[in-house]
């Protein structure tokens, strides 16, 4: 198979590299790729958001299979186009795409199936949302509605956190969001994400994960697109794993299907869990980014079938072979994000890393000027290992951050400490 990925992050660099391992893999495309990606797939640089230039690869490449990895093409309607045009598209239709898209969509849907989440409440206006923060009082979540690259929740501890997240929200200097968001009670327990592959009302769980989305050590500091993450999450255990299923998953999908937007791709659940109950915290409807790296590197060769057997509505016949292994990501970072970075920094130490099935980096934000590797954005590499034990892919990976030279660059030293 010829096979396009849609995409330029560490996830889509982890896709590549499992899928490249299958057998049914003859040629891999990446679009618009990295520099790490480009050592293993021919790179295409295109707008990955204009449906006519993806259309356009895809027919002239004689592409078999897509694989869209974030969510904006997915927003943009490519999905829908390419599979107009008789592609096998892994993702879901705009339309269904709204559970990530709008949070007061998502909301809407776990109202309507009887889904446990947080108690919230929606608006457009400013003040009225102001007045709505004083009055709940803190600690309290303020999530921009629309998509915000992983950067759109706060949660504010206290009134001025809350205000300065609204006065960012509602300024017309961003593009964004349509200046509405969602107010949300603050819940406690631990978060964790749960990946199922599903084809309208059929499904079938891909995996656990824990993710670190606060910058700093001891999840401390502003949120950020995630900081590391590992797999399997010990905190959704079989039991919960089984209830969810049951309580969330399922009752999304049959509210979707009964709304006409039938839900075929990967759902990511974030959850919150609390003395042994889950609630919905929002759903992506696309791999979580660091979360994807870890379980690329535990799924390898298969991932590529359970893609296609999603995508062709073949999931009934599809299983999954676990090893009793653990993942662990280290994200890298450049100095200042997850506010204003400066680009164009080297890296180097890079070449002493070794690629395995044990360890591998993933390119997040990386360009290729003359022969040096550069920092191209906030997030720039994922440092990710598999081992028997969680204790050893934490040693591993952060032996991989050691031999990373790279001084306008940070990780977190702590990633795992909640499993730990």
């Amino acid at each position: 198979m010829n096979i396009l990925i849609l995409g330029s992050g560490a996830r889509e660099h982890s896709i590549a590299w499992a899928v490249k391992q299958n057998p049914k893999c003859s040629r891999l495309l990446v679009a618009p790729g990295n520099a790490g990606i480009a050592d293993i797939a021919d790179i295409s640089n295109i707008n990955i958001e204009n449906y006519h230039e993806v259309v356009k690869l895809a027919t002239q490449e004689e592409i078999d299979f897509i694989i869209i990895g974030p969510e904006a093409p997915l927003a943009a309607g490519v999905s829908d186009e390419l599979k107009n045009k008789g592609f096998l598209v892994f993702g879901p239709t705009k339309s269904a795409a709204q559970l990530e898209i709008s949070k007061s969509f998502m909301k809407d849907i776990c109202r309507a199936a009887g889904i446990p989440t947080a108690k919230h409440s929606t608006f457009d206006n400013h003040a009225l949302a102001k007045k709505y923060v004083s009055e709940q009082g803190t600690p309290i979540v303020v999530k921009a509605d629309g998509l915000a690259a992983g950067k759109g929740v706060t949660v504010a501890m206290d009134l001025a956190t809350a205000y300065q997240a609204l006065d960012d929200i509602f300024s017309t200097s961003n593009k964004n969001v349509d200046e509405k968001v969602v107010i949300e009670e603050f819940m406690e327990g631990e978060e964790a994400s749960f990946f199922i592959l599903c084809d309208g009302q059929k499904l079938l769980p891909m995996g656990t994960a824990q993710d670190h989305k606060r910058v700093g050590d001891g999840d401390t500091g502003p949120n950020t697109g995630g900081m590391g993450a590992y797999s399997p999450a010990p905190v959704l255990t079989k039991q919960i794993q089984e209830t969810v299923i049951e309580e969330i998953v399922k009752p999304t999908l049959i509210e979707m299907e009964r709304r006409g937007q039938p839900y075929q791709g990967v759902l990511y659940a974030g959850l919150m869990i609390n003395n042994g109950q889950a609630r919905l915290v929002e759903y992506n409807v696309r791999f979580g980014d660091p979360e994807c790296q870890a379980l690329m590197m535990r799924l390898g060769a298969q991932v590529l079938d359970l893609l296609i057997a999603t995508s062709s509505g073949d999931l009934e016949n599809a299983q999954i072979n676990w090893a009793n292994d653990h993942a662990l990501c280290v994200v890298m970072a450049s100095n200042g994000y997850p506010g204003k970075i400066e680009k164009g920094s080297i890296i180097t130490g890079l070449q002493s890393l070794t690629s395995s099935s044990s360890q591998m980096c993933f390119h997040a934000g990386t360009k290729k000027e003359g022969e040096n590797i550069v920092a191209n954005s906030g997030r720039v590499l994922s440092l990710t290992t598999r081992c028997e034990t969680l204790a050893e892919a934490h040693t591993l990976a952060y032996e991989m951050v050691k031999n990373i030279d790279w001084q306008d660059g940070f990780c977190r030293s702590d990633i795992g400490w909640r499993a730990l």
